[in-house]
């Protein structure tokens, strides 16, 4: 058997059991602090030393601008930070979204993140992430909002599910990692969002009459799932990553030091900034301190005309309460992520407006006492990116279903093309705002990861085009309630291709009583019952489906007048080519599906909270890494079809699996400590010098760094803060950290895996073999995915898949410890086309000797439904900290004391009464 590592089993210092284990309402988390500092290393160095050169030169009003958003609808783009007129600094311009540019014309409308993960293909994950990256530079954007790795995918009914990639991390995580590194590498900031357990739009936020819900986790899940693929964002090197608006062990995402102190910027030691999602700071000091780098939009509600930092964040330094190195470090993180991208270079003048689409208007839309410019110049930045958008339509279509070889058409006699979802929204299909409605042919979900379609091609032009070609005649009804004239388009013809959707997006939109969340499972738009009518009269009916996520479907799956079902997610502006493409052969299927299709709504084991269980609401996520397919798994729920499956026009076998162990030297726990935190220049913390000039001409509702009346300043007495939030004194370094992604040696390679695949078919293809592991533990999941390749294989031919098994893929975290180990149980590991057949298995070598050694030939088969129990490691309750602060900036004393518990989010109220409003709690 594999030993375990041996590490000492005593908590770290600060940590108590019961905080990092438990998933249960009230749950807490201890504090971290201070924020860790900004050191480089590993890619970093050379964008660090230019920062700190920059940051160097900068007054502290310069340096607070750098942190601040000017405020929503401020700047032309969503999100804008301060400039440095002295040096010719424009400020940042952060844009949606992660499928394309919003808010913006001559731009592409790319696939979406769920369509793109269903390729499995590293190439497209980078190509595509390059070509979104461009079109960014291109209309002068500084940062990318995206790509998404949360929401993960916990509840299949979650809103904003299709704008990241899968349920699965490992999916996910390589998926993130090639998208920043194509974006990164066109020369535009990646932002890794939503940082973290943002997995519903129900209660995602604070309301007037409750505060945000409470996502309650326990350390092994955090670190085995959810946070996974944000370490391979930090890892890929992500310039930014976005705190969520959630709370997390109740306290908020943006305020929670132990999410961004402790395991962010500490363990995966991430070196670049955060920033907050948009209006989801809720207090001042408390966020500063607890590792927050950039306010997004900086007004504390939209168009507010206040902030919690702006003046406020001057006034803290100016009073001692955020040191002066905090400040220091981030204005260092943001300007390192600048040139690290070589935004220095790759810069230029934003062309756009977020606010009008017309040519001429207001620089500040809030503000028309200004003269009207130019402020959209209409730079078309698309290039030839349609032919990419159509790739990949392509080859995230998965075929579910093909009956007797149905598919692909060849010239039929006639062809129906019936359904709502075929045709084109009569308004066109931009007409709903951040396509706020589902109306006409699904191609992305609702909410502000939208961008605007120059054109979309609706499948049933693209079809009737193809029927025009090959003389087939051609009918086509878009009415999906009137069924009688469905079937009787349908009866008659050689095929009838049906199409349906189901739709979601963020939760401010609600679209057919659907806040954001799915309210079920179904397909929208009476789509079961059309297909079901369809059907009755016409024996060849094939069904395409454009969805969110999953959908009931084992009623047609058991159809038998259904012959063929595909799965066509969110492709983009170039759907309707995409599907006819595969309709017809012109490209073989090749995708694979990226989550699990239950046949009931209750087999997913969780579900959104849709009814507030308390204020704020708590979200127990007591089912542990046992989401997806890891459910079904572990539950012994037979899917109506399992992750990772998908068909293709062709077959494939697969053999001769081989296992090589590599000679990785022993992990070693990172040990010793930090520098003392660094100051970068001389700051003048005078209030002479950090107030409003005379005279001074600003802009409406725009937020300023400026001291102004209103602002409390320091009159001798000092704001409590978290114990050690505000030391500058070297700090020890944590066994699973020491470089970016964690510890260095978690991502050695330990084995490579090798496996045959030949296409045993007539036509060739493009195969996606699948490397599961089994942990072997009684609380680990049956398989988890670590491994897959694209591979391309022309008809008779043989192609070797490869596989390297890294030490992160076959350890467990282990929370007492706080650091990763190798379990005593022993490791398997299976190869095959989909989580449910893998007919190729293997034991790892236990004795870990060198050389290699084969495989068990065939002999791992289809998974069967046994599993494992859950593992629902309920800590207690603990109140580690204590309240902190009975107040905001300096002896602006006039908020109450927390009544949460002891922690970030608990303490005096931080911030502005009066003008400024009630700030946060500590």
């Amino acid at each position: 058997m594999l030993r375990a590592i041996a590490i000492s089993s005593v908590l770290l210092p600060g940590l108590v059991a019961a905080q990092v284990a438990g998933a249960q309402s009230g749950q807490t988390s201890p504090p971290s602090y201070p924020s860790p500092w900004m050191e480089g290393g590993d890619g970093w160095d050379d964008a660090y030393a230019k920062a700190k050169a920059f940051v160097s030169q900068l007054s502290l009003l310069e340096k607070v601008n750098l942190t601040t958003g000017v405020g929503w609808e401020g700047e032309q783009c969503v999100g804008n930070t301060g400039s440095i007129p002295r040096l010719n600094f424009r400020g940042f311009c952060m844009q949606d979204s992660p499928l394309g540019v919003r808010f913006a014309d001559l731009v592409s409308a790319f696939p979406a993140g769920i369509n793109t993960a269903a390729t499995w293909s590293r190439t497209l994950f980078n190509a595509r992430g390059s070509a979104m990256g461009s079109e960014h530079r291109g209309k002068g954007v500084d940062v990318q909002l995206g790509p998404v790795a949360g929401p993960l995918g916990r509840v299949p009914e979650g809103g904003r599910n299709w704008e990241g990639f899968s349920p699965d991390p490992v999916l996910t995580g390589v998926a993130m990692a090639e998208t920043i590194k194509g974006i990164q590498g066109a020369g535009v900031i990646a932002c890794a969002k939503h940082y973290i357990l943002n997995e519903q739009e129900h209660f995602r936020d604070k309301s007037s009459t409750s505060e945000a819900s409470s996502s309650n986790m326990d350390d092994t899940t955090m670190h085995e799932t959810y946070l996974w693929p944000f370490a391979d964002a930090v890892k890929a090197g992500v310039g930014s990553v976005m705190c969520s608006y959630n709370q997390i062990n109740n306290s908020y995402g943006c305020q929670k030091s132990y999410t961004l102190n402790h395991i962010l910027k500490n363990e995966l030691d991430f070196q670049g900034f955060v920033m907050s999602d948009w209006a989801a700071q809720h207090a001042g000091v408390a966020s500063a301190l607890a590792g927050l780098d950039m306010t997004m939009p900086g007004d504390q509600g939209f168009d507010s005309n206040n902030s919690y930092w702006g003046g406020n964040l001057t006034a803290s330094i100016i009073n001692g309460t955020v040191p002066q190195w905090r400040l220091d470090d981030m204005a260092v993180r943001i300007m390192s992520a600048y040139f690290k991208v070589g935004r220095d270079s790759a810069r230029v003048p934003v062309n756009f407006d977020s606010w009008t689409t017309n040519t001429t208007g207001y620089l500040h839309a809030l503000d028309p006492t200004r003269d009207v410019q130019v402020v959209n110049q209409h730079v078309n930045v698309q290039d030839d990116h349609a032919k990419l958008i159509r790739q990949i339509g392509q080859r995230s279509t998965v075929l579910l279903k093909n009956t007797n070889g149905a598919l692909p058409l060849h010239m039929p006699a006639s062809v129906a093309v019936i359904g709502e979802d075929a045709h084109s929204n009569p308004g066109g299909p931009n007409n709903c705002s951040d396509r706020g409605c589902d109306i006409g042919t699904l191609a992305m979900g609702w909410g502000s990861g939208t961008a605007n379609f120059p054109y979309l091609v609706a499948p049933v032009d693209a079809l009737r085009a193809q029927a025009a070609t090959d003389n087939s005649r051609f009918a086509n009804y878009s009415n999906n309630y009137d069924l009688k004239s469905a079937q009787m388009t349908a009866a008659n013809a050689s095929v009838a291709i049906v199409f349906v959707n189901a739709d979601s997006g963020e939760g401010y939109i609600t679209v057919d009583g659907n806040a954001g969340d799915r309210n079920n499972l179904t397909l929208w738009g009476n789509g079961d019952a059309l297909v079901a009518a369809v059907a009755s009269s016409n024996k060849n009916t094939i069904v395409v489906m454009h969805t969110v996520g999953p959908v009931i479907v084992e009623a047609m799956k058991n159809n038998p007048n259904v012959s063929a079902i595909l799965w066509a997610g969110l492709p983009g502006q170039e759907s309707g080519n995409a599907i006819t493409d595969i309709l017809y052969g012109k490209a073989n299927p090749a995708a694979k599906s990226v989550f699990t299709w239950g046949k009931d709504r209750a087999d997913w084991g969780v579900d959104v909270l849709y009814t507030a269980n308390g204020s704020p609401p708590q979200i127990d996520f007591t089912e542990g890494n046992f989401i997806d397919y890891r459910h079904f798994d572990q539950a012994g729920i037979a899917p109506s079809y399992e992750f990772g499956f998908g068909l293709s026009y062709t077959t494939f076998s697969y053999s001769n699996l081989q296992i090589q162990k590599q000679n990785a030297a022993a992990y070693v726990p990172t040990t010793g400590q930090t520098k003392a935190a660094p100051t970068f220049g001389t700051i003048d913390t005078s209030v002479a010098a950090n107030s409003y000039p005379p005279g001074f001409d600003g802009v409406n509702f725009y937020i300023y760094p400026y001291l102004d009346s209103t602002t409390p300043v320091n009159n001798g007495t000092k704001t409590p803060v978290p114990p050690n939030s505000q030391s500058s004194s070297p700090q020890p370094k944590l066994p699973a950290g020491g470089a970016p992604g964690g510890n260095s040696g978690l991502y050695d390679v330990l084995y490579t895996v090798t496996a045959k695949i030949t296409n045993t078919g007539k036509v060739d293809g493009i195969e996606v073999p699948q490397m599961y592991v089994s942990l072997g533990g009684p609380n680990d999941p049956k398989i988890v995915l670590r491994g897959f390749d694209d591979l391309s294989i022309k008809a008779g031919q043989s192609a070797t898949f490869k596989a390297d098994i890294q030490r992160r893929d076959i350890s467990n975290w282990d929370p007492v410890s706080q650091n990763w180990v190798i379990s005593s149980y022993p490791k398997t590991v299976y190869v095959g086309s989909s989580s449910r057949n893998l007919p190729l298995k293997a034991v790892l070598n236990g004795n870990n000797n060198n050389g290699g050694y084969g495989g068990n030939g065939n002999n791992g088969g289809n998974y069967g439904n046994g599993g494992y129990g859950n593992n629902n490691n309920n800590g207690g309750n603990g109140n580690n900290g204590g309240n902190y602060g009975n107040g905001g900036y300096g002896n602006n004393n006039n908020g109450g004391w927390g009544n949460n518990g002891g922690e970030d989010n608990n303490g005096g109220q931080d911030g502005n009464n009066g003008q400024n409003g009630d700030g946060g709690h500590w």
